[in-house]
């Protein structure tokens, strides 16, 4: 899947202590992974380096000093679990988001087990792992909040990045997984259309293989529960996608 560039949207930036970018490694050897999930950390404001080997990886730690650590479990010179420990020795506390195989539940474990602080399976998508990263970067003090929000709104909608609540007029509306990071995608980019294409990429997995009418059943779900009895505000524009906007 060809990664697109994510529309303007309002959410709570996170910037260090001294008002700085945060600062983020990406380790894989997956040349066109490490850039789209560059692309996507990026445009959270955040300096964003990248290393393809373990041996790149530590070099670049002890230059770039970063807040957090995207670390594939799989390198050519060495494990995720050996390169931990070299980041470890030279960033104590730094927290480390492994990414793992899908069925290779022993490296998660491992992982884990070795002093990492979270991980993702393969094939993911790029809005879990921002989530992902947000809440161990806040958790580490790292970085705050501006403003000590992490509401999104839009008419009476409201959706908790923190706590996953969700609320439309004051009454509670719950949600899968999946459901919620297509209403927070939809929710960040108030009154901009949204292509199936740009969905697919931030809310489903960077290769993701099945049909784009995932979208659409998605949506169909999302407007159910969101807009059931109510004035809507997911519209359909034909041809170019999907917008979130007030009720009327």
């Amino acid at each position: 899947m060809t990664a697109t560039t994510p529309a303007p949207r309002s959410r709570t930036a996170l910037f260090r202590p001294d008002g700085s970018a945060v600062r983020v490694l990406v380790v894989d050897d997956e040349a066109s992974l490490a850039e789209l999930l560059s692309t996507a950390l990026r445009y959270e404001g955040w300096q964003v380096h990248s290393a393809g080997d373990g041996a790149g990886a530590v070099r670049t730690a002890r230059a770039f000093r970063p807040d957090v650590v995207v670390l594939d479990m799989m390198l050519p010179d060495m494990d995720g679990l050996a390169v931990l420990g070299r980041l470890r020795r030279e960033l104590p506390e730094v927290p480390v988001l492994f990414l793992t195989a899908k069925d290779a539940v022993e490296d998660r474990i491992a992982g884990l087990t070795a002093g990492g602080d979270d991980h993702v399976t393969k094939p993911f998508g790029l809005e879990e792992v921002v989530a992902r990263l947000r809440g161990l970067i806040r958790r580490s003090g790292a970085a705050q909040a501006r403003g000590g929000e992490s509401l999104l709104t839009v008419g009476d909608l409201t959706l908790d990045e923190d706590s996953h609540e969700v609320t439309r007029g004051g009454e509670s509306v719950h949600l899968t997984a999946t459901e919620f990071e297509l209403l927070r995608f939809l929710m960040r980019n108030p009154r901009r259309v949204l292509s199936k294409a740009q969905i697919l990429d931030r809310v489903w997995s960077y290769d993701f293989g099945g049909k784009a009418n995932v979208v659409e059943l998605y949506i169909s779900y999302l407007r159910r529960k969101i807009d059931a009895g109510r004035s809507p505000m997911i519209h359909t524009r034909r041809g170019a996608g999907y917008l979130i906007k007030p009720g009327e």
